[in-house]
C-alpha cells in the first residue's frame, strides 16, 4: 500500500466547481477544514461554464437561481432577465467564487480520476490526470446531475471532415455558422434552446428529431430594477416557501385536480398557465403526474398550440409529443421554438421514419437519404446523475468499485451516502429531489446538511461516518415505491437512464418532494443520525 505520508494531506477533497462545489468549500472553509476542490474546466461554473452554446438559458426564474446563503450577496447582485442567460449565470458564480476568497483552493483543468479508501489509515486516496496524489478524510463529489456529457457512437463519425460541436462544450470563442449548412440531432432542452439561435446564423438547417419533446414558452423579458427591489424587500420569506415546497421553487402550485373543474375553466387554466410561461405549466392542476386521462388533457392542450404555430400540418404533427404523459421526459421552456420551423430554410427529420445509417465525409445518410453538411451540432443530453461520479473509479471498503455497486442502479442513504464507502459524500445524488427541484435549493439543503454532519463528528471526536446496508436499502426501496405512484416510470427518459445504453432502468431522483425529503433530512439529524454508523477510525 502507498505511503500515506509521503502524499498531500487535506481534510477533504472536492470535485467540481459549480454551485455545489463552490459552496461546499465554503463551507468547509467555514468549519477550519482544509480543503482542496478539484476542476475539469479551466474556469468555475460547472454547467454554466460547460453549456455555453447559443440560446443557453436556465429555465427557473433568476430571482430564484441564486444562492440565499448569504443575505449581502443576495441583496447585491442584479438580474438582467426573467430567466438568466448562461453568460450572466456565470459572471454571477464567478462573482461568488471572488466575493468569498474561494479560487485559492481550486485546482482548474484537473479531472480526478480515482479515489480510494484506505482503510489501513481511514483516509481517501484521490488521483488526478495531472498526476496529483493526495490524501483527506473526507471525499465529497459536487460533480453535478447533468455533466456527464454524451455523444451517441455512430458509425462513420470520425469520417466526417466538417464541424463536429457538442452543446455541452461549445467553443468559449464561439463559432461562425453563417451561411453554413448545420444540422441538429437531439431535441431536449439543449436542442430546443439553441435551434432557434443557429437558425439565425445558418443557410440550412436541418433537426434531427428522434422524440419530440413538450415545450412551454418562456416569454422572457428584461427584469426592472423596482421589480427585483420589491422581490428582494421580502427573500427571506419567498425563500422558506421555496423551501417548504414540491420542487423547491416559488410556483403556483394548483390545489384542484383536473375533473374538480368544467371543460371551460379547465382550458381557461390551461391557457392562463401558457400565458404565464414556464415549467408552471407543469402544476396546472394537482392530479397532472398522477393520473393519465388528466395529464393526457394538458398535453392535447400543448399539441394544439404546436399546431398553431406551426403552418405545415405534417411538421407539427411531426413536433407534437405523443405515446407518453407530459412532463415525464423534462418539460422544456423556449424562446421561438415551434416558430423556427415555420422558416424556409429549416428542415425536420423524423428519426423514428428514418434513422441515421452513419456519417460520411461530407454529411450523414439516412434510411431515406442523404444529407450535406458542414457542421454539425449534438445536443445528446448527459448521462444524468450517476454519469460524472461512475466516471471516476471510486473503491471503499475492500477495494469495492462503486460502478459494481451500482451495476443494477443507484444505492445511497438519501442521496447522500453509500454504505460501506465512509466519508464519501454526494450533493445532489441519486435518490435525492435534485433535477426535479430548483438545484441550487437541493444544493445549499445538502451542503448545510453534510457540514452540520462534520461539525457533529468534530465534536463526538469521531473520524468515520458511513450509512448503514439495511436504511439504505430501505431507502433505495421507498424512492422506487414514490416513482412507481406517478407517472414518471411510464416514460423511457434520462430520469430513467433510458438515453445510455445498457444503463438500469431505474427513476434515479427522489420524486416525493423537496419539502418532504428535507423534512427526513432533519429527522435524521434530530434523532442523532441512527442510520449512520461513526468510530474514531485510525488518526492521520
Amino acid at each position: 500500500m502507498s505511503n500515506t505520508s509521503a502524499s498531500p494531506s487535506y481534510d477533504a477533497v472536492v470535485v467540481g466547481a459549480g454551485f455545489a462545489g463552490l459552496y461546499m468549500l465554503h463551507k468547509l472553509r467555514q468549519l477550519g477544514l482544509r480543503a482542496r476542490l478539484y476542476e475539469a474546466g479551466d474556469g468555475v461554473g460547472g454547467t454554466w461554464f460547460w453549456n455555453r452554446y447559443p440560446g443557453a438559458r436556465c429555465d427557473v426564474e433568476s430571482m430564484q437561481y441564486s444562492y440565499s446563503f448569504d443575505e449581502a450577496l443576495q441583496q447585491e447582485w442584479q438580474w438582467s432577465e426573467r430567466y438568466p442567460a448562461q453568460r450572466e449565470i456565470l459572471s454571477y458564480i464567478n462573482h461568488v467564487a471572488d466575493r468569498f476568497a474561494l479560487r485559492p483552493d481550486i485546482q482548474l483543468e484537473t479531472r480526478v480520476l480515482s479515489a480510494d479508501f484506505e482503510e489501513a489509515h481511514a483516509r481517501w486516496r484521490v488521483r488526478t490526470d495531472q498526476g496529483d496524489e493526495v490524501t483527506a478524510q473526507f471525499f465529497i463529489s459536487a460533480a453535478g446531475c447533468l455533466s456527464a456529457a454524451r455523444t451517441p457512437d455512430m458509425a462513420g463519425l470520425d469520417d466526417f471532415a466538417g464541424l463536429r460541436l457538442h452543446t455541452s462544450a461549445w467553443p468559449q470563442e464561439g463559432v461562425d455558422l453563417r451561411g453554413k449548412r448545420v444540422g441538429v440531432i437531439g431535441t431536449g432542452s439543449s436542442g430546443i434552446q439553441t435551434i432557434p439561435q443557429l437558425a439565425q446564423q445558418a443557410g440550412q438547417l436541418v433537426v434531427f428529431q428522434r422524440t419530440p419533446n413538450f415545450s412551454i414558452p418562456a416569454w422572457n423579458r428584461p427584469l426592472p430594477e423596482q421589480e427585483q427591489q420589491a422581490w428582494k424587500q421580502n427573500y427571506q420569506a419567498h425563500r422558506e416557501r421555496a423551501r417548504n415546497s414540491r420542487s423547491g421553487i416559488l410556483y403556483d402550485y394548483a390545489q384542484r385536480a383536473t375533473f374538480e373543474v368544467d371543460e371551460a375553466e379547465r382550458q381557461a387554466e390551461y391557457e392562463r398557465r401558457w400565458r404565464k410561461g414556464g415549467a408552471n405549466f407543469n402544476h396546472c392542476f394537482n392530479d397532472i403526474f398522477v393520473n393519465a386521462k388528466s395529464n393526457e388533457l394538458a398535453a392535447e392542450f400543448v399539441r394544439e398550440k404546436i399546431r398553431a404555430i406551426v403552418t405545415d400540418p405534417e411538421a407539427a404533427e411531426r413536433l407534437s409529443p405523443k405515446g407518453y404523459a407530459l412532463g415525464t421526459k423534462r418539460l422544456c421552456v423556449d424562446t421561438d421554438y415551434y416558430a423556427t420551423f415555420n422558416l424556409p430554410h429549416v428542415q425536420l427529420h423524423d428519426l423514428q421514419a428514418a434513422p441515421i445509417e452513419r456519417f460520411t465525409a461530407t454529411g450523414l445518410q439516412t434510411a431515406s437519404g442523404d444529407y450535406a453538411l458542414d457542421a454539425v451540432v449534438f445536443a445528446t443530453g448527459f448521462d444524468a446523475v450517476t454519469g460524472a461520479i461512475e466516471r471516476m473509479e471510486i473503491r471503499g471498503r475492500q477495494q469495492r468499485l462503486l460502478k459494481d455497486k451500482w451495476a443494477a442502479g443507484p444505492r445511497a442513504y438519501l442521496g447522500l451516502m453509500v454504505a460501506d464507502y465512509p466519508n464519501f459524500f454526494m450533493v445532489t445524488g441519486p435518490g435525492s429531489p435534485s433535477i426535479l427541484t430548483n438545484v441550487i435549493v437541493s444544493i445549499e439543503q445538502h451542503v448545510e446538511w453534510i457540514a452540520e454532519l462534520l461539525a457533529h463528528m468534530r465534536a463526538q471526536q469521531q473520524q468515520l461516518v458511513e450509512a448503514q446496508t439495511e436504511p439504505e436499502d430501505r431507502w433505495v426501496r421507498h424512492v422506487a415505491q414514490v416513482a412507481e405512484g406517478t407517472l414518471f416510470t411510464t416514460t423511457n427518459s434520462w430520469y430513467m437512464g433510458a438515453n445510455v445504453p445498457g444503463k438500469p432502468r431505474v427513476f434515479l431522483p427522489y420524486g416525493g418532494g423537496f419539502h418532504i425529503y428535507a423534512a427526513l433530512c432533519r429527522e435524521e439529524v434530530a434523532a442523532g443520525y441512527p442510520h449512520f454508523t461513526f468510530s474514531p477510525g485510525t488518526p492521520a
